[in-house]
């Protein structure tokens, strides 16, 4: 049986007006124009999110697979049909517990995969990472967990200065694991060594490393400057300043830039008391920071703790920094989708790709999400 669903389709090169995208099972069969269609919603694909904690209540970093899924089910009504689920610094064991109870969600399709987002981080920079489980790479600790992951693992960020650090992204990227540096105070040219060893990915570019410098430039112009690494964006308003935002998506250009919400499972939910691996955090206006336990009025703010972005309030922001909507939506799914080694089959509206797509109003607010070919609930 042949659906249609027809109004603005966005494609990767342009935007068919009057179109229509058809598809049959899970699959799309045809993306074309419809003329007899005027003034439609938007169709996009279906967004892909290659950094994210947790939303709706829900968290990705504790291990448990009941609250995976209801973080992944809050984001999928948001428009994320993809996403990987990112754990933090922590011990081995629960690394090890985390990917396992994750290997049946990625089988069934409800994660893309898992992303280890630390503990290989530096200490300098480490955020709102738990300073107590940071530590250099191991390649033993790494072998045996993509071991036991059997391919759930897509994704490990890495500080490139570290000792054995080289080694490890090496590794990653010979057992088909996309290395990303962040949380980094490497040198521009540690950084460039990190990227000549094989890292893609640059995590949340900007936050987590040091300020670039015209004299010391450090990681971000080394990463931004690199032709193959895909710079993750944080379009909250809070990581980055929307001229930042623009700036970083006009050099990088759609192809090399990505929209992601590092989520946490405040996303959603009231302000309040929430944590992330092991350490508590306030949500207040929409930003999470890192409890300090220090109430006076002239104590500095704790770390960023992630975001309460949703990928659709990250398009928005995107095209409200003047990102064209072509652009916006390759940074919200083709490219995340092919850095993390999936463009082949999804991230776009494209025939014989799978049959993703979000349905937005002019306002760019969710109205309806397909995946599979299913629309959801």
């Amino acid at each position: 049986m042949t659906v249609r669903v027809s109004g603005k389709v966005v494609t990767p090169t342009g935007v068919i007006r009057q179109g229509c995208v058809e598809l049959e099972g899970d699959r799309i069969t045809a993306v074309a124009e419809y003329p007899s269609i005027r003034d439609g919603h938007w169709i996009v694909p279906g967004f892909v999110d290659m950094h994210s904690h947790g939303g709706g209540g829900h968290t990705f970093t504790t291990g448990d697979a009941d609250a995976a899924r209801g973080a992944a089910a809050f984001h999928l009504a948001h428009g994320t049909t993809s996403m990987l689920a990112s754990l933090v610094s922590s011990p081995y064991e629960l690394m090890r517990d985390a990917t396992e109870a994750y290997v049946p969600l990625v089988k069934e399709g409800v994660l893309a995969g898992v992303h280890y987002e630390g503990p290989y981080l530096s200490a300098v920079r480490c955020g709102a990472q738990n300073p107590a489980f940071l530590r250099d790479p191991s390649l033993d600790e790494l072998t045996e967990l993509l071991s036991l992951g059997d391919g759930t693992v897509r994704m490990v960020t890495i500080a490139p200065e570290l000792p054995g650090a080289l080694a490890a992204i090496e590794l990653l990227v010979s057992r088909r694991v996309v290395a990303a540096i962040g949380h980094t105070d490497a040198t521009y040219e540690q950084t460039g060594a990190g990227v000549i060893a094989g890292a893609t990915v640059a995590t949340h570019l900007f936050n987590g490393m040091p300020s670039a410098h015209h004299r010391e430039p450090g990681p971000v112009f080394a990463l931004l400057g690199s032709p193959n690494v895909v710079c993750e964006l944080v379009a909250d308003g809070v990581h980055l300043h929307q001229g930042t935002l623009a700036f970083a998506a006009g050099v990088a250009g759609p192809d090399r830039a990505a929209l992601i919400t590092d989520a946490i499972a405040a996303a959603g939910m009231p302000d309040g008391e929430y944590e992330l691996g092991g350490q508590p955090v306030v949500v207040a206006d929409g930003t999470a920071r890192l409890a300090t336990g220090d109430p006076s009025p002239d104590s500095s703010p704790g770390a960023i703790a992630g975001s309460v972005l949703t990928m659709d309030a990250a398009l928005r922001a995107a095209v409200a920094a003047g990102i064209p909507m072509v652009d916006a939506c390759r940074m919200a799914s083709t490219t995340p989708a092919r850095a993390i080694g999936l463009g082949e089959r999804l991230g776009a509206l494209m025939p014989g790709w799978r049959a993703d797509l979000v349905v937005l109003d002019d306002d760019l607010n969710v109205v309806r999400v397909m995946r599979a070919g299913e629309w959801i609930a």
